[in-house]
This record gives structure tokens, sequence and C-alpha cells, in this order.
């Protein structure tokens, strides 16, 4: 892969303080980069770096490996943006999508149709003539991101594009617009703070804390086995599962972990060292001594719950078998029915395709498995 856009050893410091250091970051072509972190992270900072709104203190800014900066115009036209906040102002819808179009120079007719185009390619089609000051939440959202694809732009940009919404629209419009972007094969930086909203709509995944990228790579990776425990915390989940394969066999291989074995599917070589990464909503309780009947749950480990945290309309428990951690996410329903409290054993059920390996190097740094 090739990257469009990337930012190699940048820093920012406001009033003395650091509030970015990165060391590198790339938008690959045709996918879409999550940027997770809690609030004061960074990703914003990082955003209007990337943007060439921003100056960083030190490092580069390539476009599509050529260095930019914030002084550079011809650059900035390759790169829109949208925002929390859709800034849509007084005028038509059509007027609202065209305003970039107009500001690059583009004639009225090529303005009108590519306009038109736009509205199309997110569900607001034949609404040029509408007022923008009319739109609910997520039409005027619509709108912004249909302002930013009618630029054509080599890099789309979008800051907490869904924030304000409810959850419902904001997972409807995650979904339509991570749909539009990957047939457009678009290049997208998308800065979140919601781990459901990045999960639907990213390729790729980096989090952010206290202005540095402490986990990064492939969606499926980072979500199931990121590199940095504090990053693992911030996904929900316990620090991956450490042990050493031992056997493989038809594509699933045993990992003998500290006090139990795992299986997972992978043609990792016995012998390796790995990291086993589980997501707690693929494991499922049942009671210590319940007969579950044969399945392709592989998985059935004989747990201890070590902790009960109410989520909102779930539960998390975090169970232990000897010096295996991981976590299940549980229904009200169901903590009742188990009675679940720290000290309760319980069964853990979970497919040998739900447990994501990473190889891990004699440096200790984990690799693509």
């Amino acid at each position: 892969m090739s990257a469009v856009l990337e930012a190699i050893g940048v820093r920012k410091s406001f009033r003395k303080q650091t509030v970015l250091d990165v060391e590198r970051i790339a938008l690959e072509r045709g996918r879409t980069l999550a940027l997770l972190g809690p609030s004061g992270a960074g990703k914003s900072t990082l955003l209007a770096v990337l943007g060439l709104l921003e100056r960083p203190d030190a490092g580069r800014v390539l476009l599509d490996r050529r260095e930019v900066s914030a002084g550079d115009r011809d650059a900035r036209l390759h790169v829109a943006a949208a925002f929390q906040r859709p800034w849509l102002f007084k005028g038509t819808v059509g007027e609202n999508v065209a305003y970039g179009l107009a500001l690059r120079g583009v004639a009225p007719a090529e303005r009108k149709r590519r306009a038109a185009e736009a509205l199309e390619r997110v569900g607001l089609g034949g609404w040029q003539d509408r007022s923008a000051l009319t739109l609910s939440g997520g039409e005027a959202q619509r709108v912004a991101l249909a302002r930013a694809l009618a630029v054509r732009p080599r890099v789309l940009l979008l800051d907490e594009p869904l924030a304000s919404l409810d959850a419902v629209e904001k997972r409807r419009l995650a979904r339509e617009f991570a749909r539009v972007l990957r047939e457009d094969g678009m290049t997208v930086l998308w800065v979140t703070h919601d781990q459901d909203e990045a999960a639907l709509v990213a390729d790729d995944v980096a989090v952010m804390r206290d202005g540095r990228i402490v986990a990064s790579g492939p969606a499926d990776e980072v979500f199931f086995v990121p590199q940095d425990e504090w990053a693992a915390g911030f996904l929900g989940l316990e620090a991956p599962i450490e042990g050493v394969v031992a056997s493989v066999e038809e594509g699933v291989a045993r990992v003998a972990c500290d006090g139990a074995d795992v299986f997972a599917v992978t043609d990792t070589a016995v012998g390796t060292r790995v990291r086993l990464g589980v997501r707690p909503e693929d494991v499922v309780l049942f009671d210590a001594g319940a007969e579950v009947p044969a399945s392709s749950a592989r998985n059935r480990l004989r747990c201890v719950v070590a902790d009960l945290e109410h989520t909102g309309a779930t539960f998390r428990a975090v169970l232990e078998r000897g010096g295996v951690r991981l976590a299940a996410k549980v229904s009200k329903a169901a903590v009742r029915e188990l009675g679940l409290a720290p000290g309760v054993e319980v069964l853990a059920v979970f497919k040998a395709t739900a447990v994501r390996v990473a190889e891990v190097s004699r440096s200790g740094r984990e690799v693509s498995a």
C-alpha cells in the first residue's frame, strides 16, 4: 500500500506544553483510518496538522511523498474536511455544497452538476433548492459530507462528524457514510472518541493518548490485540493473553498460556510466542458446572469473576483463569441468572475463530500473524 498523506516526527506545543508528539501516521490510498482517543488526546490537533491548517513545531507532512505545509495553497486544495458542526451558511443546500467548487474556480454549470451528483451520493438527491437552515442534524451532516465529496479531494478529513447526533442516527449515518466513502475509493481520516463508530467505518485504527499514538494497525488487529496496555483498557479489553503455540492441527492452534490452553485459528508455527485477544462480545458465560452441548466453540474455560462493572445497558465481567484474564459482555438478565459477582465461578465459552493471534518477535514487538 502507498501513503497518500503522512506525518513524520511531528510535534506541537502550546504554552510550553507538548500536545502532539507523533513519530509517524500514514493515510493509505482508498482506506479509512479511524483516530481514537479520549478528549484532550491531541486528535483534533493532529487533524489540523495533516489538513495543513496548523504548522507543526517540528516534523514533516507529505502529500503523495512531497513535503507540504500550511502555506501551500495548491496542496490544501487537495484536502477537504467536515467537522462536528456542519457550518452551513444561509442559502440553499445546493449553494452550500457548491461552495468549495466556487473557491476552486469551477465554472457555474459544472458546479451545479457536481453538487447534484454529490447530494445524490449521500442520499439527498433533488435537495438543491431547499433552505440549508431548515435541515435536521443528520441532514446537515449529509450536506457537509456532500460539500467535501464534491471537490473530489485526494484526502478527506472528518473531525467527530457524528458526535452531535443521537445514538440511532449516528449508527445509521456511520454505516451509510462508510459505504459511500468505500464506493468512492476515498482516503479518509475519521476522528472520533466512539469505538463503535470507529468499528463501523475503519479499515485501520490509531489510538492516541497524551499527544502520542500508542496503538495502530488494521482495525481487526487493534480492536483485538492492541500493543499497549492502556490502549487495551481504553478499548474495553484486558491486556493480551500471552502464550506459546504448543500444537497445530487442521489450522487450529493450541496455545499454552499460564494456567490454561486457548485454541485459535492460525497457521503460526509450533513454538512461536504469541499474544492473544478476544473481544468481550464473543465470550458467552454459563454456570461453572453446566454441560454445554458440543459446538464449534472450542474454548471452554472455567474462570473466576474478578470484577463486574456496570456499563449502562450491559455489564462487563472480568474473568481469571490462572494467569489468563479476559472480559465478557453480559446482559442484566444474565447477571441475575448466573448470580455474577466477584469470586463466582463460571464457564467461559468462545470460538477459536474469535481469537486474534499476534506473533511476538524476539525484541518483544508484535508482528502480524
